[in-house]
């Protein structure tokens, strides 16, 4: 990554994307979703999921380290084997196709998961985990495959966990660890078979850290503050009309 061509406005939106990313690892859920779409329409689509993922990671243990001790982890153990499986459907798919088509689908994933978040938080009547053997299966695949192709399957994983039922501070730690492994699992394929993920874009990240760590700060204090159904609210029309730029 040559840093002359970037511009103040990539700056910006990187220092943005960095803070609402450190924001949704800490309690404001919804806001680092906003970061997809501004990297990839500042940076390509392929491109832009080297350039988050490790700022994800980086979030992912702010996170693991606030909320590490009320994981379960039976739930992160059923998940992760259709969810790596996911990953790697993606993988394969993300390899042989344009970067224009890459965007496309990080955009209809994006509005997806927007979707998913409206239906989440506006409907009456609490999701009850199905006792068929697809469900699992069916939220680990399409969970792998968002977080492959697009870094959104928090969505996916919300509405799993919400299922379960489980209290608040053992759904934000479960998800927490889940996302941690699952990332980690991911920087290795996209580093080899991707190849998004260099020494020039990795320091990009470090340069973005010390904004990380303030998002993850300010979740902690502003989702104590902050009237979280009018927040979510803005967050989801943002990114909608981000992704709807990335189509």
């Amino acid at each position: 990554m040559d840093y002359s061509h970037i511009t103040l406005l990539g700056w910006l939106c990187g220092i943005l994307s960095a803070l609402l990313i450190g924001m949704g690892k800490t309690g404001l859920s919804g806001a680092g979703t906003l970061a997809i779409p501004l990297m990839a329409i500042l940076f390509g689509g392929k491109p832009s999921t080297g350039i988050i993922l490790p700022m994800l990671c980086m979030a992912d243990i702010f996170g693991v380290i606030y909320y590490h001790r009320h994981a379960e982890w039976k739930h992160i153990v059923k998940l992760l084997p259709w969810a790596l499986a996911g990953v790697f459907i993606a993988l394969l798919i993300g390899t042989y196709i344009s970067d224009g088509t890459f965007k496309t689908i990080i955009g209809v994933t994006i509005l997806a998961s927007v979707a998913l978040m409206f239906w989440q938080d506006f409907r009456k009547e609490k999701f009850e985990m199905p006792t068929k053997r697809w469900f699992s299966p069916l939220f680990g695949v399409s969970g792998g495959f968002a977080t492959m192709i697009g870094n959104a399957a928090g969505p996916i994983m919300a509405i799993y966990l919400q299922s379960m039922r489980l209290p608040k501070n053992v759904f934000i730690a479960t998800g927490a660890w889940y996302f941690l492994i699952i990332n980690f699992t991911k920087v290795p394929l996209q580093i080899f078979f991707w190849n998004n993920i260099t020494w020039q874009s990795f320091t990009f990240n470090l340069i973005l850290l010390p904004a990380i760590a303030i998002g993850a700060y300010m979740g902690v204090k502003l989702v104590k503050m902050l009237p979280e159904k009018a927040y979510r609210i803005f967050i989801l029309v943002s990114t909608g009309i981000s992704a709807l730029f990335l189509l």
